[in-house]
């Protein structure tokens, strides 16, 4: 939309993350998504459908399980895997476990199994609660990790180190367990808010502070990745602030899944980076992947969910949809898109949608029927129009249908 038309306060002393950016995103659905206790575990067809529409999305990275969880995520782990490279997608898949040697053998064994090595993402608690409830000390919580990383490097697999809950991690022990990581071969790090803590301002430093105090005086070259819970409604913001901090990629789950409240929103996540321009892809298929996910997990989609909800880019009040049909009249279908609404429907697979109810207008009636052929006529609209404000709820399609029928003993008249 052009810049004549939006004046951009979120730009108005300089944007919020430097041009030229780029992001990459990591698709944790099948693996910290299906941790959600609500959510049924996906048949591996399934499981395999959503592969390819995360590949038609052009995630970078998918995480595709436990395999060290029991027979069937293992399974079900190499089966996915092998998908990835029978189809020669474009996007990474990486594995996850924790720094304990049985999980790390599992891992070991898929990437053997499909003759590729896989990057292995290990997770270890770090913030000083749970080192309390584990008995755990800082120098034992090192070792674990020098040992689990070379472990993996040794077998010649790109290790991702993770820390639980680094978000609420002192700095001392922040520095002390990543410098170890690198320092054993690690080449991708993941700063998480497993528990929803931060707010983005906490994001952003805790980004900067890794970044300036452990990957710089490291000389190493270290992806930074960001793992966000949602638990105070704060992801889709923090990811955003870890972005602007120099973080390299960031995480989501399709719908938010996840343990408690979930992780990051995949939907508003993708939706925000593509309108910063952080990425450019094609995600018309954004609605399609959420109801796949949807119906394999079963999982309802909220009808206000943003970008893929029902009413995301659907109104029946008056005042806002007779400035849409008017945009339409125009014949500017993006100005339509945006007379009110800040996210192109049309960028996602969606259109804007004008319904019936209480609080519509005769201009709501009137694009009604148009849009389906109908002829407005005055005493259809009227009789539209009068139901309507009578209701308690938008019309049904079929119950405006019936209303616009012709009446008996009416046809011809004058």
């Amino acid at each position: 939309m052009s810049q004549e038309l939006t004046h951009d306060w979120n730009t108005y002393a300089g944007p919020e993350i430097p041009a030229g950016r780029r992001a990459s995103v990591c698709d944790e659905t099948l693996r910290d998504g299906l941790q959600n206790p609500s959510v049924r575990d996906p048949s591996i067809g399934e499981k395999i459908e959503i592969l390819h529409l995360m590949e038609a999305l052009g995630i970078d990275l998918v995480n595709i399980g436990l395999p060290g969880a029991g027979p069937r995520a293992f399974a079900d782990t190499e089966a996915l895997a092998r998908e990835i490279l029978g189809a020669r997608m474009k996007m990474r898949a990486n594995i996850s476990g924790r720094t304990h040697p049985d999980d790390i053998r599992a891992m070991m064994q898929i990437c053997e199994r499909v003759g590729q090595p896989l990057e292995t993402a290990m997770f270890l608690g770090s913030s000083p609660i749970r080192r309390l409830v584990e008995d755990w000390t800082v120098d034992h919580l090192k070792r674990t990790t020098a040992d689990a990383v070379k472990m993996a490097a040794a077998a010649g697999l790109p290790v991702m180190y993770v820390t639980e809950d680094t978000t609420r991690a002192d700095p001392k022990t922040v520095v002390a367990l990543y410098a170890t990581a690198i320092g054993a071969g690690a080449r991708a790090i993941v700063l998480c808010d497993t528990v929803g803590h931060a707010t983005p301002r906490g994001a952003y430093n805790l980004v900067k502070f890794v970044i300036e105090k452990v990957v710089k005086p490291s000389g190493e070259k270290v992806r930074v990745d960001w793992h966000g819970h949602n638990d105070r409604g704060l992801a889709v913001a923090n990811s955003l602030a870890a972005i602007a901090a120099g973080a390299d990629q960031v995480h989501g789950c399709a719908l938010g899944l996840g343990e408690r409240v979930g992780n990051t929103p995949m939907e508003p996540l993708l939706a925000n980076l593509r309108l910063l321009g952080l990425i450019e892809r094609d995600l018309t298929q954004l609605k399609k992947y959420s109801e796949t996910i949807a119906r394999a997990t079963q999982t309802p989609i909220p009808a206000n969910f943003p970008v893929v909800g029902r009413d995301a880019f659907r109104t029946a009040t008056g005042v806002h949809a007779a400035a849409i049909a008017k945009a339409y009249k125009k014949g500017d279908a993006e100005l339509a898109d945006a007379i009110y609404s800040g996210v192109p429907a049309h960028w996602f697979g969606g259109e804007q949608v004008i319904e019936v109810g209480p609080l519509s207008g005769r201009s709501n009636v009137q694009y009604w029927l148009s849009k389906r052929g109908i002829a407005a006529t005055e005493d259809v609209v009227d009789r539209i129009f009068a139901a309507a404000k009578q209701s308690s709820r938008i019309l049904t399609e079929e119950e405006i249908l019936a209303l616009a029928a012709p009446r008996a003993g009416r046809s011809g008249a004058k």
